[in-house]
C-alpha cells in the first residue's frame, strides 16, 4: 500500500480467499484491505496515538438516513458525554479532495449537526470548526487533540 502523509504504523495484516485484510483495532475484526480502509485504519491511529482519542469513543462506519437514502459515515468521535463531536470522511490516496468530497460530509452533516469534520485521503487532511450560530465554518491549521475539542 501506498504511504501516507501521517506517522507509519504496525498493523495486523493476513492474506485469506486470496485476499488481503487488516485487523480493524476498534471493530475488532479483520476488513479486506482497500486504499481507503488503508486511510481509514491510518487516521484512526492517529487520532489515538497522536492526538488522544479515545479508541473507546470512536465508531466506525456509523448508519445515518439521508432523505430517504441509507449512507455511512466512515468515522465518527464522541465526546466524553457520549455525544458526536467529530466527523471523519477517507477517501482513497488517489481521490482528490474536492468539493465534491466537501459537500459529501457538508450533507452527512445535515444528519449530526457536528462541530468539527474532517476530510482525509491520507497525503492531504481538512479539518474544519463549523460554526452554527454564525452559520459559518473555518479550516483549522491542523487536526486538535481530543482535549481541545469543544462541543
Amino acid at each position: 500500500m501506498k504511504t501516507l502523509n501521517l506517522p507509519t504504523y504496525q498493523f495486523t495484516i493476513k492474506e485469506e480467499n486470496k485476499k488481503t485484510k487488516i485487523f480493524d483495532a476498534i471493530r475488532k475484526k479483520f476488513l479486506v484491505l482497500t486504499p481507503e480502509e488503508w486511510v481509514r485504519q491510518h487516521i484512526v491511529r492517529f487520532l489515538v496515538e497522536e492526538k488522544g482519542f479515545p479508541a473507546s469513543l470512536i465508531a466506525i462506519e456509523m448508519g445515518l438516513n439521508l432523505n430517504g437514502l441509507q449512507k455511512r459515515a466512515d468515522i465518527l468521535v464522541y465526546s466524553k458525554s457520549g455525544q458526536p463531536i467529530l466527523m471523519v470522511e477517507c477517501k482513497a490516496p488517489h481521490i482528490k479532495i474536492d468539493q465534491k468530497v466537501f459537500d459529501q460530509i457538508g450533507r452527512y452533516n445535515i444528519t449530526f449537526k457536528l462541530p468539527y469534520l474532517l476530510v482525509t485521503n491520507g497525503m492531504e487532511h481538512f479539518c474544519a470548526q463549523i460554526d452554527f450560530i454564525n452559520k459559518n465554518f473555518s479550516f483549522l491549521k491542523e487536526i486538535p487533540e481530543y482535549d481541545h475539542l469543544e462541543a
